[in-house]
Parts: structure tokens; C-alpha cells; sequence
């Protein structure tokens, strides 16, 4: 199994847990492109194929929870989910809680 690992802020990791956010969202640069993309150098060669992801809160004693991957694309993302208007993001595309 592919696992995503990712920290977050106790907002955005309450509303995954929540079921509230559906999508996660990463800027286009090389570092995200390096963890998330086929090819680091040539981004539209495809993703890499996660099974889920590991979403923690914190990182002393975090809260841990793990969901299905639904896939990764490019996109705008929706301001109640923390993206910035006008600004395109990897869209990491969020399913259910694996338990």
C-alpha cells in the first residue's frame, strides 16, 4: 500500500475528520511536485497513485487519522476549504475514513 504522510493544522484536520472537507490542497511547487507527480520535472506526466492518506495533527503525540486517496489533479480550490482565491493548487481528492 502507497501512503501519503501529511501534518496539519487542527482546523483543516478537524473538518477531514469531521467528513465536512473533501479535498486538500498543496501549492505547485517543486517540492509538492517531487512527492505527489510521476515525473518532479514534468508535472503533467501523471500522479502518483496513493491508497490513503495519513493526516496528523501536530507532531508530539498527534492525533492521527488515515483516508482513501480518491486521487490527485490540478484545481482551484474552495476558500471555506483554505485555498486562496484565484490561485490553482494540487487537488488531492479525499474519500472515506479508513478506520
Amino acid at each position: 500500500m502507497k501512503v501519503l504522510h501529511l501534518t496539519l493544522k487542527k482546523k483543516w484536520f478537524d473538518m477531514i475528520a469531521s467528513g465536512e472537507k473533501k479535498e486538500e490542497y498543496r501549492e505547485l511547487k517543486g517540492y509538492w511536485g517531487s512527492r505527489l507527480c510521476n515525473n518532479p520535472k514534468q508535472w503533467l506526466d501523471g500522479f502518483l497513485d496513493f491508497d490513503y492518506i495519513h493526516f496528523s495533527n501536530g507532531y508530539n503525540r498527534p492525533k492521527t487519522i488515515n483516508v482513501k486517496c480518491e486521487g490527485i489533479d490540478f484545481g482551484f480550490g474552495s476558500a471555506e476549504w483554505g485555498a486562496e482565491p484565484d490561485k490553482e493548487y494540487f487537488v488531492i481528492k479525499l474519500g472515506e475514513i479508513i478506520k
